[in-house]
């Protein structure tokens, strides 16, 4: 199960950060977008705890786990998720950075619809 919440976490972070670009061929997806997109920067710039985090921390604890220990997840989409050296100012950067990245997406998506018209 926590390999699960972990996959879902990570994959969650990856449609945020390119779920606009495939808002240009298939626009219906910012119906989906727009919001994970949102509450994304939302827990980034006010530095909130993503519900999944309390999850995962649970179901470590559940297995006993304090530390991470080998595997695929483990090892390599865990730190992407937790970074050692985040602070306040790389949150603020990384709730920026998701802003530029999907405005200058929703910007080829709009031109995009804007020339079929």
């Amino acid at each position: 199960m926590l390999e699960l919440v972990v996959l879902v976490h990570f994959g969650f972070i990856v449609w945020v950060v390119s779920g606009g670009f495939l808002v240009i061929k298939w626009w219906w997806l910012g119906i989906v977008h727009l919001p994970a997109l949102v509450w994304a920067v939302l827990l980034e710039w006010y530095g909130w705890v993503c519900p999944l985090t309390p999850l995962e921390n649970a179901l470590r604890t559940q297995r006993g786990m304090s530390v991470y220990h080998t595997g695929f997840i483990e090892n390599y989409i865990i730190p992407v998720i937790y970074p050692e050296s985040l602070t306040r100012e790389i949150q603020l950067a990384l709730a920026a950075g998701l802003v530029l990245i999907n405005v200058i997406a929703y910007g080829f998506a709009i031109h995009k619809h804007l020339l079929r018209r």
